[in-house]
């Protein structure tokens, strides 16, 4: 049964009031792949009534009253996406659609979702506790730089008016919070429990706190920026981390505590195996249902964490470096509840998490000492005392195939291929390219320019030339004629002219022609972001070249697309640009190559 989406639901349960509202700008979806299921769920199995106010009209308080004022407070995130970047492509342009609303249909949802949910709230009940989380949240817990507003913004604790700022996952941290509202704390004097921002002052303050450059200081001194994020940057673990504040004015301050640790197999199983309906709720099945279920409902989600260490990706902030996966018996308990879906086709669409073949916290000191602030467990190589070990997500997948029902097994989250490299047992690429590819395998080495991966912090060309090399013998030995599809990103920090066209022709030597291609999307929390916006690396203070002028970054991404008709003058645009006519025709003529293959 889904949970109460109206007054009436309430009235069929019996409930006079609700415990919680949760208002999301997502559609409601009763999947584990969406935070608000998850979230509502575990309230649920906690004993606490919980209302779902999804995509609600903003333009009045009307919604924000329909189950009447909650008993304990809203809980509200702005869906699984940021606001931002649901709206708006990398070039500020309105995005047509929108996969997290029925049918597809944009503009259920306001900008900066968080901040015009929760003042609509405050509006309906002035007194109730307002919680923010999810990821637009959790990544502008602090002060940050807008990739929209084209300047550092505030805590969004502070512009949603919130009383409680959940970061990271936060089941353990919702959780919590209810049980202390629930026993008669006022939301005010709830400003210790991991994983929360809260408003306080710098007298509160002691010997262990680290005091960030102020809000005022980040906002005029690019260089306190970068200070500012390096602290936050080696303080994001529950071992190693300290509680930080950041000050405004002369005596506010936001605090955020130390971040909850991660869910344990045993948690991460119960919190997979709660009642969800698996579906879209059905008051949207006139529209066509939600389109990112489709994606997801058919998948396994087997980790979380990545102690990939990308620069550019925002898991790092958010989930935190420190792996954690659930067993194999709760997975395979999970696709035999799949099987017995009579839309299930026999295929798995994936098994992973951030990246799928992580199973284990990278070393066992993470466990003891958290994880390194100084170091990185994969660049510029794998670390000695990194745990390599494909063993038991072998055995997983193994065990998944063999289900009655089941077809195949696919892994779409991205392999990280110099893990895969790393392991002297070839057994898992074998495995992988024997059963888990539909003709193509996607993989991300983003650039191979060693300057741009440098900032990216991603493995040398090398590495992803020695993977191509054995995944190509290993598919002509099985007699299988499967290729490499290479996402790429262009334009990002670091990225020159010259760098984009070393990147053409390594793709043009090696017949690659890539399907997808993002340019970098400045986006809240990644360290990626935090060198676009001050155009120093954080850590060492260098200059880092940005490309920020729109001819420039078109450019780079013609580049990477050489082969397109319509990116013939930009192509020679660049090429004459960076005084390299010489290379006018060899990229620009015809390429013969099979798109988003590699011979």
């Amino acid at each position: 049964m889904f949970l109460p989406v109206s007054k009436k639901d309430m009235e069929e349960r019996g409930w006079q009031q609700a415990d919680f509202v949760l208002v999301t700008g997502d559609a409601y979806v009763d999947h584990p792949s969406f935070g608000t299921a998850i979230i509502s769920r575990l309230l649920e199995r906690f004993g606490y009534k919980v209302a779902v106010l999804a995509q609600p009209d903003w333009r009045s308080v009307k919604d924000f009253t329909r189950f009447g004022k909650p008993r304990l407070g809203f809980l509200i995130n702005s869906g699984n996406v940021d606001s931002m970047v649901n709206h708006f492509s990398v070039f500020k342009h309105r995005r047509k659609t929108d996969h997290y609303s029925p049918g597809g249909k944009a503009g259920l949802r306001p900008d900066r979702a968080v901040i015009v949910y929760s003042n609509k709230a405050r509006e309906a009940y002035k007194d109730t506790p307002i919680i923010i989380g999810g990821l637009e949240a959790s990544l502008r817990r602090l002060g940050h730089y807008d990739y929209w507003d084209d300047k550092v913004r505030r805590s969004i604790l502070l512009d949603a008016k919130a009383d409680i700022l959940i970061y990271g996952m936060g089941e353990r941290a919702v959780i919590q919070i209810a049980e202390a509202l629930d026993s008669g704390l006022e939301a005010k004097d709830v400003g210790w429990i991991g994983g929360t921002c809260v408003k306080g002052s710098l007298k509160d303050a002691d010997d262990q706190t680290i005091v960030l450059p102020s809000f005022e200081e980040i906002q005029s001194s690019k260089r306190r920026y970068g200070d500012s994020f390096a602290l936050q940057y080696r303080n994001n673990d529950a071992i190693a981390g300290k509680q930080m504040m950041e000050p405004y004015g002369d005596d506010l301050c936001v605090v955020q505590n130390i971040p909850q640790p991660p869910l344990e197999r045993e948690e991460l199983d119960q919190i997979y195996e709660l009642p969800y309906e698996g579906e879209a709720h059905p008051m949207y099945e006139k529209e066509g249902g939600v389109p990112a279920l489709k994606e997801v409902r058919f998948s396994l989600t087997s980790s979380r964490g990545c102690f990939g260490g990308c620069s550019f990706c925002a898991l790092t902030y958010h989930q935190g470096r420190a792996l954690r996966s659930r067993s194999i018996d709760s997975l395979l308990k999970e696709a035999e509840s799949m099987t017995r879906s009579k839309d299930f086709k026999g295929y798995i669409h994936d098994v992973g998490g951030p990246t799928a073949n992580f199973r284990y916290p990278a070393c066992k000191k993470q466990l003891e000492a958290g994880v390194c602030k100084e170091k990185d467990c994969l660049y510029p190589k794998p670390c000695p005392q990194m745990n390599v070990d494909h063993s038991e997500y072998r055995r997983l997948l193994k065990e998944l195939r063999s289900l009655p029902g089941v077809k195949k097994v696919f892994i779409r989250s991205g392999i990280r291929y110099d893990y895969v490299m790393a392991d002297k047992d070839e057994s898992f690429l074998w495995e992988l390219c024997r059963h888990h590819i539909s003709g193509t395998l996607k993989v991300a080495p983003e650039h191979i320019s060693p300057q741009v991966l440098k900032y990216m912090r991603k493995p040398g060309k090398e590495i992803f030339q020695a993977f191509t090399s054995r995944y190509k013998t290993i598919n002509k030995e099985l007699g299988k004629k499967q290729y490499l599809i290479p996402y790429l990103i262009s334009s990002h920090p670091g990225s020159r002219l010259e760098d984009a066209i070393e990147l053409a022709l390594f793709l043009k030597e090696n017949h690659f022609i890539p399907d997808q291609v993002q340019d970098f999307y400045p986006t809240p929390g990644t360290l990626s972001t935090c060198m676009y916006y001050t155009e120093q690396d954080p850590f060492t203070g260098e200059a880092v070249y940005v490309a920020k002028d729109l001819k420039d970054k078109k450019m780079q991404r013609a580049l990477i697309h050489f082969h397109k008709p319509e990116n013939r003058r930009l192509v020679k645009l660049a090429l004459e640009k960076a005084k390299r006519k010489d290379l006018i025709p060899v990229l620009l003529e015809q390429n013969k190559s099979k798109k988003g293959r590699k011979r």
